[in-house]
């Protein structure tokens, strides 16, 4: 609900802030004294036009900031938009701002943070509908209608139903789409897998293959090298000829004269021991370099047979990975793709298939549905009619449109085949004729304001339970009408209030509609300084007598008398109303 507003240099408003009852609230003053400028305050904040001639003469900048309270339903509506802009909240309060500078800069605040335009608009659509202002009356645009008939029948889980089966027709869609877009890319994509497949195919690649391969290349291209230098340390280990000794004989010596030491001293045969196994290792090392040097071959042929293999390991690796094991893993890669293509007739033949059930069962589903609505539709246009007829408006007629459009590639339905969404084949609308012999026409093409802000009466009272709008501002609902239905109109408002749970918000110059009201604000014009401003007063009972007496034209006792009897017959109602309601 809208819990409090202020405004700032807007037209002839220094500076107001107001905070709104839950309930039923009423304004009323003089024409002229600024009532319907502050409904030109919300409209601004809500994202309504902005008109710079509305900054007050003498300022900069106007300002308007309207704070909400969300209930569950409307945080959950909201949270996401806010949370993906950075614009969350901790508290259960939004924060909705509207700066206009008379160089035609205007700025849009949500919760202190400046947001764009269209996400101001797009965030503050459920939280108000104003009536005859088409951008912010969500009962005057048709997509609004469809929901709206389905929640006052009590369809939303066949709807729901409906959904899940139209969201998985979409998936096979989607999926069939995919494989018949474009045949000739599909058999080019099927011809590149099997290069691919057979040219590392072809390679008969294993993992590890590559390291091995360099080492072998580096002992093939510097062979006469290796050769030299580990046949000296063989030499040098081994002995080469008898003039030159070897580290083998000369550690034999020294293990030889340790033996005699260690049988004279046994304190060094730990030294020996470890002598031993030096000869013990070393002679294994020269038999280790042996073998090597025995097989070092200076091979030209199988050089050449190594970098041919070398670089066909690089050329696959510059077309299909980083290594063999990423090569190989493509490889697996495209096979299994190649396997889905080569069956892809066979899929796109089952999946027409099911795509062919689920026509017909959503188009049996749909049919079911929009019988359901066109019953509900009935009872909703006798319900709104009888509250017209209430409202001084007994040759009005409503209905409720029923249009369907017909595709070739639609559901099902009877012998035909429709167009249709996750809400069916039905294209809603509501109609609406407010005088006899006059043809049904959209509600947005109402003319009157008064007959338009009764309209929405009506339409508000019958989905009073399923509307979920949570603020209604009326403006010149009582145009055209007299203090009885007047009375009238003040009850349905307030039962939208007790029964519907909305905030209702009425600028009124019916007194008998002002009785209902559960907070009275006075709207009036004052001169301060030599400037006119507009300023808002909460009355008191006294004060309420005082407005509705001066709102019923006439002076003295008697007005007074008539005032009383006024606020007597509201309470009176409003007192039958909620006992009934407890009693139920």
């Amino acid at each position: 609900m809208l819990s409090e507003l202020y405004i700032r240099n807007f037209a002839i408003i220094d500076e107001l802030r107001v905070r709104l009852h839950p309930g039923f609230n009423v304004l009323t003053g003089e024409t002229g004294a600024g009532k319907s400028i502050i409904l030109d305050a919300v409209m601004l904040v809500l994202g309504g036009r902005a008109d710079t001639t509305m900054v007050r003469a003498g300022c900069e900048e106007a300002y308007v900031e309207a704070v909400f309270l969300l209930d569950e339903r409307l945080k959950t509506a909201v949270s996401p938009l806010l949370t993906a802009e950075g614009l969350e909240s901790e508290d259960d309060y939004l924060l909705l701002g509207r700066e206009l500078r008379v160089n035609g800069r205007n700025i849009c605040r949500i919760n202190g943070r400046a947001a764009s335009l269209s996400l101001l608009r797009q965030i503050a659509e459920p939280l108000i509908d104003i009536h005859g202002q088409g951008e912010h009356l969500s009962l005057l645009k048709p997509r609004s209608h469809l929901p709206l008939l389905d929640s006052y029948a009590g369809l939303e889980a066949e709807r729901q139903q409906l959904a899940q089966q139209v969201a998985q027709l979409q998936a096979i869609q989607r999926e069939l789409h995919a494989l018949r877009q474009n045949e000739r890319a599909l058999a080019q994509r099927m011809d590149m897998l099997r290069f691919q497949i057979e040219e590392i195919d072809a390679a008969r690649l294993e993992p590890g293959e590559e390291e091995t391969l360099r080492e072998e290349r580096t002992r093939l291209a510097n062979a006469e090298q290796l050769t030299r230098l580990a046949a000296e340390v063989v030499g040098l280990l081994a002995g080469v000829d008898d003039d030159t000794p070897a580290v083998s004989d000369l550690l034999g010596q020294a293990e030889r004269d340790l033996t005699q030491l260690s049988r004279l001293d046994p304190t060094q045969h730990e030294r020996l021991e470890r002598l031993q196994g030096l000869s013990y290792q070393l002679n294994e090392l020269t038999g280790e370099l042996q073998d090597y040097l025995d097989e070092l071959e200076f091979n030209p042929e199988r050089l050449d047979e190594v970098e041919e293999r070398l670089e066909l390991i690089n050329n696959l690796k510059r077309k299909y990975g980083d290594d063999i094991p990423a090569i190989l893993a493509l490889r697996d890669k495209a096979e299994a793709e190649l396997a889905q293509i080569t069956n892809s007739e066979a899929r796109i033949e089952a999946l027409t298939a099911k795509q062919e059930q689920y026509l017909k069962r959503i188009g049996e589903l749909a049919q079911v549905l929009s019988e359901k609505r066109k019953a509900a539709a009935q009872r909703l246009a006798a319900a709104v009619e009888r509250e017209l007829a209430d409202l001084r408006m007994e040759g009005a007629r409503f209905e409720v449109s029923f249009a369907y459009e017909p595709d070739a590639n639609g559901v099902y339905v009877g012998q035909e085949r429709l167009a249709f969404d996750q809400t069916g084949v039905d294209r809603v609308e509501f109609l609406i004729s407010t005088n006899p012999g006059e043809p049904l026409k959209p509600m947005a093409k109402v003319a009157s304001g008064g007959e338009t802000a009764r309209l929405m009466l009506a339409l508000k009272t019958a989905l009073a339970q399923v509307d979920e709008t949570p603020t209604l501002i009326f403006d010149e609902i009582d145009q055209g009408i007299g203090g009885r239905v007047g009375d009238v109109v003040g009850r349905k408002l307030w039962e939208l209030t007790a029964v519907g749970g909305h905030q209702v918000i009425v600028v009124t110059h019916l007194p008998q509609l002002a009785g209902y009201g559960d907070v009275h604000f006075q709207v009036r014009k004052q001169f301060v300084d030599g400037r006119t401003t507009t300023s808002l007063q909460v009355l008191d009972e006294y004060g309420r007598i005082s407005e509705l007496a001066a709102m019923l034209g006439t002076q003295g006792e008697h007005a007074r008398g008539g005032a009383e009897a006024i606020l007597r017959q509201a309470t009176a109602v409003k007192q039958q109303a909620r006992a009934s309601t407890q009693r139920a």
